[in-house]
């Protein structure tokens, strides 16, 4: 059994590609789909598509609905999700996707460092699972697979 998982977060950082290598690296049978982590791309997919808006936020607003397709539609053929929320960006993608997960009832685990645990609290007590660290969540996705 392979499990298809949507990495939500910020896409500054090298997170998710520390978590594929270690998923790699203890040979777990997973596929990771996520957001477009090409930024320039991403703020910009509405104008390579649609043309030269008039302005920014019609720039925005194109570029919005075509992240939003992608998003809702890799999360639906998702099997779980994982949301990432670190210390150091705006985290507002990464909220509405974890709710998101919730509301097409898709398991959610929760990634966030302890000092954002008041202002994430109900959205963890939604969250399946929450932990502080992707190597925590690594170890609940393994535990998925143990078998003793």
């Amino acid at each position: 059994m392979e499990l298809t998982i949507y990495l939500a977060g910020e896409i500054h950082s090298n997170w998710r590609n520390e978590l594929k290598e270690k998923a790699k690296s203890l040979q777990l049978p997973l596929h990771f789909v996520g957001p477009m982590e090409n930024h320039d791309r991403s703020d910009l997919i509405g104008e390579e598509i649609l043309g030269e808006q008039p302005n920014p936020i019609f720039r925005d607003e194109a570029a919005s609905n075509i992240n939003n397709l992608r998003t809702e539609l890799l999360m639906k053929k998702s099997d779980l999700v994982i949301a990432l929320f670190g210390e150091q960006y705006k985290q507002w993608n990464t909220a509405m996707d974890a709710s998101a997960a919730i509301s097409l009832n898709k398991p959610l685990i929760l990634i966030r460092p302890e000092k954002l645990h008041h202002p994430l609290k109900e959205l963890s007590n939604k969250a399946n699972v929450t932990v502080e660290t992707v190597n925590q969540a690594l170890k609940v996705l393994s535990y998925i697979f143990d078998t003793e």
